[in-house]
């Protein structure tokens, strides 16, 4: 049958196992796969043609596809784009979107899975590898075990580290960082084995890949599957999604299943493969690979009308063919088989501890400490680039002067106006830099279930607190005493307070939107037309906000640069006296000389400023703990919508 059927020659040791196993009545772990269909619907049109945009069209991607499969066996799922090889492992896994669209049963020992369950017993390995670059392959495991087996002690967490790292033979490359694309690391197929590692921690019974081999040279495309069958025979279920495997893979696969536009052509055991397309009147010519000739037969040929006709043609006959075959009658028996058995085990979940989410926090931070404290150019970044900033501010305005013909309060009031808007611009570069990579692997992780999203939210807050404040501070020391502010250090203290504040409230209204979008270059758009918009509309430095239409007036009270901006004008002008010299050697006074004392200016612009200044400075700083409420929100928002759908 198709659940035991006989694997290839090569492997009837394992296959004797397996009997010796049953006849003794130790049954073994099993999935079985009935009925799975899904469809998704797709407008018709592009966006701007409204009448075709209305319009939608329903696609399915998979037809009533069934299958089963037990523990010791490795399953490869083959077709060409497009046939729903992905489609089908998201299904069975429970990653799918739009469940709504979603039809069939997956059962594991018999046990129709519940929604909440599905991430708890498989272990899944999607195509694109999501580690951190400036770990090394121990520091990546370590932290991912602590993670997964937090009540573990240290030495028991090491034990299992280095047994995973022994198992899928990384242990000579343990020290050496992961790396990137911008400097070397390890290799393509290292990375792979270090993604499949970190899943083997949790001691899944059962392992779904995509695309392993998916950009890998053949001789490590083929490691790889030699070691994933390897690791199925110990008591595992490994199922992988593979794209042309080369020939020599043929025998280490204990059931091929092959997809085309959505329908299971076959699912058998590689002899039983041969056999059945050889009575369907294809026999595979001597010397050519089984898998490409078997997956060229089975696919669609879109390049003209006529082409596709003909090869959909064929593939329906040997759907036909296979759903009429003993081979696909068998596979239903043993699904309704297995849901009868009362004796099998219990549904095999992942070795996994629950836990607080403060101890989570707590691993977290301490893996992005590390990780991002050895990217010297992040780092560099961070602590500089507001000093850079202010260098050319100062280059620019050198020394401020207390004359107003030559400038006093215009040169003050364009660098409260620079000091409003380049700290929050600075602070969401930081933000588009160094959170997508954590967000990447905050996805997958917690996907898996070993945290929440906002979880790893909450440690990139707090790791780059401490930056943003010697990153202003070497700012503040820089251009206060450099530029000449007003010389008193309580008044220096609040001009570094309200430029920190601005600094990572740029950075915070970043992580909002991070959070609901995915595309940072549009999240980088959108913060900086906040961030214009804030401080034309809130500062009242490029036109008074009495001078405003009632409704930005009213906005400008939702902007925290109303408040910074504000309070910088209170701190410098407030207790200044200017002089006002002639210009030009004429003895008429200067028209801008309309005042001497700094308050008079702040009457005349800010009427309510110097009254307002406590309740400012409370309300600017007020917006921290608002925005990191937010983009939790934002986050726990995401990652349920994630779930529903």
């Amino acid at each position: 049958m198709l659940g035991t059927g006989s694997p290839a020659p090569e492997r009837s040791s394992s296959s004797g196992q397996t009997s010796e196993a049953e006849a003794a009545g130790q049954l073994s772990n099993n999935i079985s796969v009935r009925g799975i269909s899904y469809t998704v619907s797709e407008h018709v049109g592009p966006w701007w043609n409204l009448s075709l945009y209305r319009k939608k069209w329903t696609r399915q991607i998979l037809k009533d596809v069934s299958f089963h499969i037990e523990s010791g066996q490795i399953m490869g799922i083959l077709g060409n784009s497009g046939s729903g090889k992905t489609t089908l492992l998201d299904a069975v896994s429970g990653r799918l979107g739009h469940k709504e669209n979603l039809f069939g049963e997956v059962y594991v020992n018999g046990r129709q899975l519940k929604r909440e369950q599905f991430r708890d017993c498989f272990s899944y390995v999607p195509q694109s590898d999501t580690l951190l670059s400036f770990l090394t392959v121990e520091e990546s495991l370590t932290y991912t075990a602590l993670l997964t087996l937090q009540k573990c002690s240290k030495d028991l967490i090491k034990k299992k580290v280095d047994a995973v790292l022994a198992e899928l033979s990384l242990s000579h490359i343990a020290g050496k960082i992961i790396g990137n694309r911008i400097f070397a690391g390890i290799s393509g197929g290292e990375r792979r084995r270090v993604s499949i590692a970190a899943q083997l921690l949790q001691d899944p019974k059962v392992m779904l890949l995509d695309e392993p081999t998916t950009g890998l040279d053949c001789l490590t495309a083929n490691h790889i599957v030699s070691l994933l069958s390897d690791l199925a025979h110990k008591d595992r279920i490994v199922i992988i999604t593979i794209h042309q495997p080369r020939s020599e893979l043929f025998r280490l696969f204990d059931k091929i299943a092959i997809m085309s536009f959505g329908e299971m052509v076959f699912c058998g055991n590689p002899m039983e493969m041969i056999t059945f397309f050889s009575d369907c009147g294809y026999s595979c010519p001597e010397q050519s690979n089984p898998f490409d000739f078997y997956v060229d037969l089975t696919s669609v040929d879109t390049r003209s009308k006529e082409r596709e006709l003909e090869t959909y043609s064929r593939v329906q006959v040997i759907v036909s063919a296979y759903k009429n075959s003993e081979i696909f009658t068998k596979a239903l028996a043993a699904i309704e088989r297995t849901k009868y058995m009362k004796e099998l085990p219990p549904i095999p979940f992942k070795n996994k501890d629950s836990t607080s989410s403060f101890l989570k926090s707590w691993i977290l931070l301490r893996r992005t400490t590390r990780n991002l404290s050895r990217d010297k150019s992040g780092i560099t970044m961070r602590l500089l680039q507001n000093l850079l900033f202010g260098l050319f501010v100062a280059f620019f305005l050198l020394r401020l002067k207390s004359d107003l013909v030559k400038g006093a309060v215009q040169d003050r009031v364009g660098l409260v106006y620079q000091c409003v808007s380049a700290p929050p611009y600075t602070g969401m570069l930081n933000a588009i830099a160094l959170f997508p990579p954590l967000r990447a692997i905050g996805d997958q992780e917690s996907k898996d279930g070993l945290y929440k999203k906002w979880e790893m939210l909450l440690a990139y807050i707090v790791h780059f607190l401490p930056f943003s404040i010697i990153s202003v501070a070497i700012f503040s020391v820089f251009i206060y005493w450099t530029i000449g502010l007003y010389p008193d250090a309580s008044r220096f203290g609040i001009f570094f307070a309200v430029v920190l504040a601005s600094h990572i409230i740029g950075e915070l209204l970043t992580l909002v939107i991070l959070g609901v979008v995915q595309n940072p270059n549009i999240v980088q758009s959108g913060v900086v037309l906040l961030n214009s918009a804030g401080v034309i509309g809130g500062t009242g430095l490029v036109r008074t906000l009495e001078e405003m239409p009632t409704p930005f007036k009213i906005l400008s009270y939702l902007t925290f640069q109303r408040y910074s901006s504000e309070i910088l004008i209170v701190n410098e002008f407030y207790g200044l006296n200017f002089t006002c010299g002639k210009s030009n050697g004429s003895t008429a006074t200067n028209p801008a000389c309309i005042f001497s004392h700094g308050i008079q200016f702040i009457d005349n612009n800010f009427p309510d400023a110097l009254s307002w200044f406590t309740i400012d400075f409370l309300i600017l700083y007020a917006f921290l703990p608002g925005l990191i409420i937010i983009a939790v929100l934002s986050f726990k928002i995401r990652e349920r919508i994630t779930d529903r759908q």
